[in-house]
Formats: C-alpha cells, structure tokens, sequence
C-alpha cells in the first residue's frame, strides 16, 4: 500500500510536468527527491519512495523492455537508530497486565511467545499448533516461517511453555469453532486465526494497563530480546539464527544498544573515568 501511494505521489508529480512515466529520465527523479524533501518528509520517507520507484522502473525493464532511468539513483542514506528495547522490569509488567481472564489467559500467551522466540508478531500470529514439538529432554521448539518463506527452529521458555499451555487449556477450545482449526492464536468472535492488527493491540493494551508511559509495540518485544540475550552473553551468530537475519550486518545494530549500556555502566562506576 505504502509503495502504491509513493508511485501515485510520483505520477502526480510527473503530471505537474508534463513528462510521461514511460519517457522518466534521470533527472526527473532526482527532482522527484528534491520535491520530497522540500515536503518536509523524513529520510526513510524519502528514501523509500526512491526505492518504489526504481522497483517499479526494473520491472518495467524486465516486462517491456524499457531503459530504466532509475538504475543510478540511490535513495538517502538513512542513519542507524537504535532499537527501542524494554528494560526486563518494564517486559514484566507488560506481562502481567493480562488478567486471569479467558483473553487476558490468550494475550498473556502471545506476550510471552513474542518476547521468547523474538518472532516478528506477524511470524507469531501465522503459528500453528503443528508447528510445536517436544523433544525427549522436555524442550519445547518451535518452527517460524521467516521472510521468503524461510524456516528456523527457536527454542522456547519454560515461561512461554507454562502461558501456552494455559491457554491451550482453558481459552482455545472455547474461541475455537472449528475442530481441525490449525492456527495457535484464535480471536473470540469467529475462532479464526487472530490478525496482526489484533495481535498489536494486544501489546498497546496491555502496555496501556501496565502504566508504561512510552510508546510499546510489538516489534519492541524483538529488539528486547535481541537486547537481553547479547546482555546476557549470547553469541551474536546465534541471536542472528534466532531472528531470522541473513546477514549477521542487521544483528549488529543490537550491540551498539549493549556497547552503550557498557559505557554508561563504566562512566558511573569507574572512579577515574571523568
């Protein structure tokens, strides 16, 4: 949707111009960028509308033929920002504002398989029950289909274990009105697999009623643990397998978080530090 509104935006321009989309040069585009820019937008803003258009100019040079006027511009660079990770007490309290309730049983559940598989939360609503398995040793995995359809097995928390089973017990087979409904995740009304839109409004409700003041999704729950297992001495190639990064690049950003707590720790506590 995003990319569809970014091309139109492009197209409008296009018009105020006169040019044609299949007579785009170079230089159309980067005054595309400078328009942008001059419409105050963001960088990642910006860049991602430079990204829409070179995709959609590549696919009409591999559909049509077309010379693609895009080839050579680049969208901004956009500066690293840190993952907004919570602290441990403040992941406590958001799980422990889900009531005992038939749903606050559920959100208690998804709570505790986002912040202990890492999953992005559209990951953790596709779940099936198929997708768990219990090893001799008592281990729990479970199986996540990533981006591009890949797969990775992420153990699971005696925590998360405990919310699960829970929930399996006492608020699936209510929601459920299928027998061979193979989603984890149920909403109430129709006992169909929950969305992701439902999903987050689980998380801003429960950071809601847990009194945190800053702004919680459930996005935040993967940076956290990231955040808490490199905290923790986890090797940075395992956190990768856990997420799901191809490259171990996009991990990275997680260390600068860990580097600059280490700062923080040894500027306060080093007597000769200042």
């Amino acid at each position: 949707n995003a990319y569809q509104r970014d091309l139109r935006k492009f197209e409008q321009f296009l018009e105020g111009k006169e040019v044609d989309l299949t007579k785009v040069e170079s230089e159309d585009i980067y005054q595309f960028i400078t328009f942008l820019r001059q419409s105050n937008l963001s960088d990642s803003s910006v860049a991602r509308h430079v990204v829409a258009v070179r995709s959609f100019y590549a696919f009409l040079e591999r559909d049509q033929g077309m010379a693609n006027a895009a080839q050579e511009v680049m969208p901004p660079k956009i500066p690293k920002r840190l993952p907004k990770a919570l602290s441990i007490t403040e992941i406590t309290s958001l799980i422990n504002a889900c009531d005992d309730s038939i749903n606050g049983v559920r959100d208690r559940a998804i709570i505790e398989t986002l912040y202990a598989t890492g999953a992005r939360v559209s990951e953790v609503v596709a779940l099936n029950l198929a997708d768990f398995s219990r090893v001799d040793d008592g281990v729990v995995t479970v199986r996540v289909k990533g981006k591009g359809g890949k797969e990775r097995l992420v153990p699971l928390g005696s925590f998360a274990q405990q919310a699960i089973d829970q929930y399996l017990v006492r608020t699936r087979p209510i929601y459920a009105k299928r027998e061979k409904e193979p989603a984890l995740f149920l909403n109430e009304g129709r006992g169909g697999r929950l969305t992701r839109q439902s999903a987050w409004h689980i998380i801003v409700k429960a950071a809601k009623k847990a009194g945190l003041k800053k702004e919680i999704s459930p996005h935040a729950l993967r940076h956290s643990f990231a955040t808490h297992l490199l905290d923790g001495g986890a090797d940075i190639r395992v956190v990768q397998e856990l997420l799901g990064h191809s490259s171990v690049t996009t991990t990275q950003i997680y260390t600068l978080v860990t580097i600059d707590k280490l700062r923080e720790s040894y500027l306060s506590a080093h007597p000769r530090s200042k």
